[in-house]
């Protein structure tokens, strides 16, 4: 068994934003039920929750912008966008987050856990340098790849992303730095509206961002082969001494803001390929931070699946994906993908 820890906190759900909202604290309520599974409990390691230094919250946003989060600790209810709410508590569970996520990344790195998971929100991967958008306050996965950098010492970071969305602030905190691999598979044209195939970086970062837009009706077997075919050999190139990665739920097979066809075995599919991604190329280390995902029931099912995979308990067993994929919406994407990105890697 696999030393999995995972990063969870009751100040997570005083993050409110109101009971019709997706992004509800219900998420998190759901999945710390389902730890108290008799297959499940006592089973992990809790990572201790910290809050985020000023320090590490400039690496990704503006002085400005974390000044208004701030302001928002002392006001009943705010919106920074048409989507995203705060309430008093909102900003210490972002700080939170974007802090339990880094100690995660610490212990993993120390060899004190081979992999985590932060059960955290709110999420992140949407949240700009001077903007919060789409339910995300602090890009916590951005935070976190940098904090590895500068507190670490570690180069090279994969940051690997399957949410239903496109992760614009990731992208756009790295699409200049060769050091950062960001890798998103998202639906598309979709929220927010980026993440197109040929969005590869900028400048010294050209070829270090690697998008995978879909159109829906994907489901287990076509995302597998996608990371396989190629995420993995990309990473054997770039060589990352960490993989992090934003998990969203929300390409679940039922999920309501989505239309992806992902089962909870093809969730531990997909965190298995990750972990021989981190294996092949860092000793395993690999640490996971939650995104979407807004079906109750997908949700606590599939995080269960993943925690399952991470700790070396499969469910899949050797299962062979190969002969469930659609090659009709398959095959076009893989040839697009691999004709854009063969110019700056090996397929």
């Amino acid at each position: 068994m696999f030393k999995t820890g995972i990063v969870r906190d009751t100040r997570y759900i005083e993050h409110r934003t109101g009971d019709f909202h997706p992004e509800s604290h219900r998420r998190l309520e759901v999945i710390y039920e389902m730890l108290n599974d008799p297959d499940m409990t006592d089973k992990y390691i809790d990572v201790p929750v910290r809050e985020a230094t000023e320090e590490e919250l400039l690496y990704i946003h503006s002085k400005d912008y974390i000044d208004l989060v701030a302001a928002t600790a002392s006001k009943p209810s705010s919106f920074l966008d048409a989507d995203t709410q705060t309430s008093p508590g909102s900003y210490q569970a972002a700080l939170l987050a974007a802090g339990g996520l880094c100690n995660a990344i610490n212990m993993v790195n120390s060899g004190e856990l081979d992999n985590a998971f932060a059960l955290v929100r709110p999420p992140g991967h949407h949240a700009e340098r001077n903007r919060g958008m789409g339910f995300c306050l602090f890009n916590n996965v951005a935070i976190g790849a940098i904090y590895a950098q500068k507190k670490l010492g570690l180069n090279r970071i994969l940051i690997t992303d399957w949410d239903l969305h496109h992760g614009n602030s990731t992208q756009h905190s790295f699409e200049n730095d060769p050091s950062i691999l960001y890798f998103s598979t998202h639906q598309y044209p979709f929220y927010p509206g980026s993440g197109s195939f040929n969005e590869v970086g900028r400048g010294n970062g050209e070829g270090f961002t690697v998008n995978v837009p879909l159109s829906t009706g994907y489901g287990d077997a076509e995302y597998i082969a996608i990371y396989q075919q190629i995420l993995q050999p990309i990473a054997l190139e770039f060589k990352p001494d960490l993989v992090l990665a934003s998990v969203g739920f929300d390409i679940y097979e039922g999920d309501p803001l989505g239309g992806m066809s992902v089962t909870p075995d093809g969730f531990a599919g997909l965190t298995r390929t990750f972990m021989e991604i981190a294996r092949s190329n860092c000793d395993g280390k690999l640490a996971l931070t939650l995104e979407g995902g807004y079906n109750l029931q997908g949700l606590r099912d599939s995080v269960k699946a993943v925690l399952k995979e991470l700790r070396g308990e499969s469910a899949i067993k050797d299962r062979d994906w190969s002969s469930e994929e659609n090659q009709r919406i398959l095959t076009p994407v893989l040839d697009k993908v691999k004709s854009i990105q063969g110019r700056y890697w090996k397929f």
